[in-house]
């Protein structure tokens, strides 16, 4: 086959060099020049490089395979996917928030494309008494415990973390003007407080494992230094902290900024070494049990001017977290909140084992938080964010069902930014300008435009929301509890979920 392919090409720039031989224009130099160009290279794959042994066997043909390779995804998602099939997110998902977002038609012909009879299948029931949806309340949630000198008010709906350096500048800006608009919370992500989040729209700041934004490096290693929190915790834009324990899309890992992604002024407000990969650490250095944890919680509210602070975790270990829930109650000292991260979260970077096989799904972690709150009698104090691939009403409203009070949602408000899930937020290579430092794709990313797009995305979901909870006979979002989901099991009997996570 080597000899075949080279053969070709030999006879092929013979024949170009003849045409220009007999008829010396441009186009034929042209062709000559291309003949020659793959003839050199198909003498180098066969020959001189010894690395790849597919091209030694099929010089030049071989290098279809890297080209179909690269650009997989992308045929995977406009010839071959349908609407229900792509992942993570597919593509029903996907357009009903693009339509929301642009404000375009979200209605559906002909029915639905789901089978209704299928294991694993989903939904609500119905009223015959319906309500009114513009009276349908519980669209905010105020969080802050007894602990809490400084409560807030937020919107069910919030942007989940993701920090600038994950996403772009333009992107965060975009962000958080659209919370601005819409009235909601943006959360900072582990990345510290940049000035791409100081557009006016209420913040949570995230203290991850690394200490961005209140911490220090001594000795090559973070820390979590008093003054520097205390400067950012302040401001009036940040209404919670969240201390961030794990994330569902690597728990138990800690963070990773990509080398290409850490440009110098992302290196100065994480005050690290510029274009280097940074590694969060897996644990925090601030404490190592339960009774450490609550002291620096208690810190962290005292230098925050009593603003609510939060811990965010993927549920591991049951006894582990059922022994911390424990501890707060022993102490009668605890968080204002818990956000729950599923393990099917994520937006960044993170290894595929971390990904796929660790962390509990969201609905088992959110369950067993919910019920282990209200077995220590805490659910009145602390509330619950949950986190886990959360597009749709119907996802909105599922969660709040099994016990959370806001859900936080990434993906989704990534995609009313015009992300086209291309799954390159590690290669600081995303086409549209979203999960990109580089310069050229961020400025693709019109601030102006999609900061509307963001505030739209949140004001007709939470609109959808109100219409499902109005059809389903009900006055407020928070009387919805896990008895009013279904779903249908093996044997193909539908079973609510208050009989398969709260038995």
């Amino acid at each position: 086959m080597r000899d075949t392919i080279l053969t070709i090409v030999v006879v092929i720039n013979v024949l170009c060099g003849l045409l220009v031989w007999f008829m010396p224009d441009l186009g034929n130099y042209i062709l000559l020049t291309i003949a020659s160009a793959f003839t050199i290279l198909g003498v180098y794959d066969a020959f001189l490089q010894k690395k790849h042994s597919l091209l030694r066997a099929f010089p030049i043909v071989a290098r279809l395979r890297w080209f179909f390779e690269e650009e997989r995804e992308k045929i995977q998602q406009y010839f071959i996917e349908d609407d229900l099939n792509g992942t993570p997110i597919n593509r029903e998902k996907r357009s009903i928030v693009y339509q929301r977002a642009k404000k375009e038609i979200e209605t559906v012909p002909f029915g639905t494309q789901h089978n209704v009879y299928k294991k694993g299948y989903e939904f609500v029931k119905h009223s015959i008494f319906p309500t009114d949806h513009h009276e349908v309340e519980g669209e905010h949630v105020v969080f802050g415990s007894d602990k809490c000198s400084q409560k807030y008010t937020s919107s069910i709906i919030n942007i989940s973390a993701m920090s600038f350096g994950s996403l772009s500048k333009n992107a965060i800006m975009a962000l958080n003007q659209g919370a601005k608009m819409g009235g909601f919370a943006h959360n900072t992500g582990e990345g510290g407080i940049s000035p791409y989040h100081l557009q006016g729209g209420d913040l949570i700041f995230q203290v991850g494992t690394g200490y961005f934004g209140a911490g220090k490096t001594v000795d090559g290693k973070r820390y979590f230094d008093d003054d520097v929190f205390k400067e950012n915790a302040v401001r009036p834009e940040v209404k919670m902290i969240e201390i961030k324990l794990s994330q569902g899309a690597k728990p138990g890992h800690g963070g990773i900024l990509p080398a290409k992604k850490n440009t110098i002024e992302i290196s100065k407000i994480r005050s690290v070494e510029p274009f280097t990969r940074v590694d969060s650490p897996p644990g925090h250095s601030s404490f190592s049990n339960f009774h450490e944890m609550i002291s620096f919680i208690q810190k962290v509210r005292e230098l925050s001017n009593g603003k609510p602070v939060g811990i965010k975790f993927c549920v591991g270990n049951n006894e582990e977290i059922e022994e911390m829930i424990k501890s707060f109650s022993e102490t009668n000292n605890y968080p204002d909140f818990i956000s729950v991260d599923g393990g099917e979260g994520g937006t960044g970077s993170a290894p595929l084992e971390f990904t796929n096989y660790i962390g509990t799904p969201l609905l088992e972690g959110l369950s067993f938080v919910y019920k282990t709150l209200v077995k220590y009698q805490l659910k009145d104090q602390i509330k619950i964010i949950a986190s886990g691939k959360a597009i749709d009403a119907f996802d909105v409203i599922k969660m709040k069902a099994m016990g959370a009070d806001a859900v936080g949602m990434a993906r989704s408000f990534m995609l009313s930014l015009g992300c086209i899930q291309a799954r390159e937020c590690n290669l600081d290579t995303c086409p549209v300008g979203v999960a990109t430092q580089d310069e050229d794709l961020v400025e693709a990313l019109v601030v102006e435009y999609k900061n509307v797009r963001v505030k739209n995305y949140h004001t007709k979901t939470i609109a959808a929301v109100k219409e499902m909870v109005s059809a389903m006979g009900k006055k407020s979002i928070s009387d919805l509890g896990p008895k009013d989901v279904f779903r249908r099991n093996k044997a193909g009997d539908i079973t609510s979920f208050d009989k398969i996570y709260f038995n």
